[in-house]
């Protein structure tokens, strides 16, 4: 199993940067940033988009990888997307992970966009991940989509192929994660039982299972992104809140054949209440053992 970690971008870059390094430092393997205008769990913080961000962390960095988690239609169109990806591939020296999924309302609603439905962000979602991927493998793109348009897009320069990792828990998502995307993301169902979480989880990713097979496609690489879990062994969300708690959401996700779990830079209040040194020890004694 690998390991990742997410930090906000709620922090000035000469408080954030030693954050970036440690994490590499510690030994994770992939460290993450959100994608919004405006979080809702910290609306009166300062915030940033991740562009700037991840492109400063791959110049303090040199083999972790760097991802969004996640990116949305919201407020992007996928031809910016793209090239943003393609600047962040070429300052990362191709370390740069490409984490898309339907992302929540308030960004949409910051911008005074129409209010869709479920059904309907599903559907710009889907058409959002797929002009993306006509993009990385195409050039002189021209498309008139319901929701995006181009007209003789060029895509040089040629990428490495950033991995397109395609966030969905609903079955509809979680079968187009397994047609189309390079890796599947999920937080799990909505649960108010550990048991009822996991058993959520193992029908999705048997569902992602079925995808991929269907698809003719393999191996496919499964993240878990753990602190949207409901209470586990007493506690918190919050996978580190105890070196104890996060060694078993970790075992229970590789038993369900995750080969990725993502959780949080410790903060000093909620959201991701916790203390540095749980992380700590997590990286220097849990971290190893794990991966033997």
């Amino acid at each position: 199993m690998r390991f990742g970690i997410t930090l906000l971008t709620d922090l000035p870059w000469a408080e954030a940067a030693p954050r970036w390094r440690a994490a590499e430092e510690m030994g994770f393997d992939h460290a993450w940033t959100y994608d919004h205008l405006v979080w809702g769990g910290l609306p009166d913080a300062p915030w940033t988009t991740p562009t700037p961000v991840l492109g400063a962390a791959s110049q303090v960095t040199s083999r972790i990888g760097l991802g969004t988690l996640v990116s949305s239609p919201n407020f992007r169109h996928p031809y910016l997307l793209f090239r943003d990806a393609q600047a962040l591939e070429d300052l990362s020296a191709g370390r740069f992970l490409l984490g898309v999924g339907t992302g929540g309302n308030r960004d949409s609603e910051v911008l005074g966009a129409e209010a869709l439905s479920v059904g309907e962000r599903v559907d710009r979602f889907q058409e959002f991940v797929r002009l993306l991927v006509a993009l990385r493998d195409g050039d002189h793109v021209t498309t008139t989509g319901r929701w995006f348009s181009l007209d003789d897009a060029r895509t040089l320069p040629a990428q490495r192929r950033t991995p397109f990792l395609v966030a969905g828990n609903g079955p509809r998502s979680v079968r187009f994660a397994a047609e189309v995307g390079d890796g599947w993301i999920t937080t799990g169902p909505s649960a108010e039982t550990v048991d009822d979480w996991l058993d959520g989880l193992a029908t999705a990713s048997a569902r992602f299972e079925d995808g991929i097979a269907a698809a003719g496609r393999e191996n496919l690489p499964r993240y878990l992104l753990t602190d949207a879990a409901p209470l586990l062994s007493g506690t918190g969300r919050f996978a580190l809140t105890s070196v104890a708690l996060f060694e078993e959401i970790a075992g229970r996700a590789a038993e369900l054949g995750f080969t990725d779990l993502i959780t949080h830079w410790p903060r000093p209040d909620e959201p991701y209440a916790g203390s540095v040194d749980v992380l700590e020890t997590v990286a220097r004694d849990v971290l190893p053992r794990l991966r033997d």
